[in-house]
């Protein structure tokens, strides 16, 4: 009895010592990609990237960091300024975490002729907890309107 009491005292003085773990502060973590978007840090928004990260835009679906990198992140990011996100939902646990709600961006004309145009929609970002306790966007979603010419 003393022995199973011993342990008992030791267990409860380890739970009590081990710090819970926290979760990630999502706005935070938007925030700084959105930032790269921003500042066209094409190196630090593919930093963010899991491996095995999915985007899906419309129609259009790429999987893998490679192909997330190239085709969405390089092709997309010349073409756009002044990302802004109003979120609508957000929510973390250990593990992952997530914010979903409207984007509005600058859509900046491919040629001289061509006017800027004003781009909006809906979104999702779900970033997942790595092994190696870094935070990696897993899955991007956009659902966007038309682009308008911007006045």
């Amino acid at each position: 009895m003393k022995a199973f009491l011993n342990i008992l005292i030791i267990m409860a003085t380890l739970t009590a010592c081990s710090k819970p773990e926290q979760a990630v502060n999502i706005q935070s973590l938007n925030q700084q990609f959105i930032n790269a978007w921003n500042a066209k840090d094409a190196e630090k928004i593919v930093s963010f990237l899991a491996d095995d990260v999915q985007f899906l835009q419309g129609e259009t679906h790429f999987t893998g960091k490679s192909e997330v990198s190239k085709r969405w992140v390089q092709e997309t990011l010349p073409t756009l300024a002044g990302l802004k996100t109003s979120v609508v939902s957000s929510g973390t646990d250990n593990t992952t975490a997530y914010e979903a709600g409207t984007f509005s961006v600058d859509v900046l004309p491919t040629s001289a002729n061509l006017p800027r145009g004003y781009g909006e929609g809906n979104f999702i970002l779900l970033w997942k907890k790595g092994q190696d306790n870094n935070w990696k966007l897993s899955y991007a979603q956009l659902e966007d309107l038309p682009v308008r010419a911007k006045n």
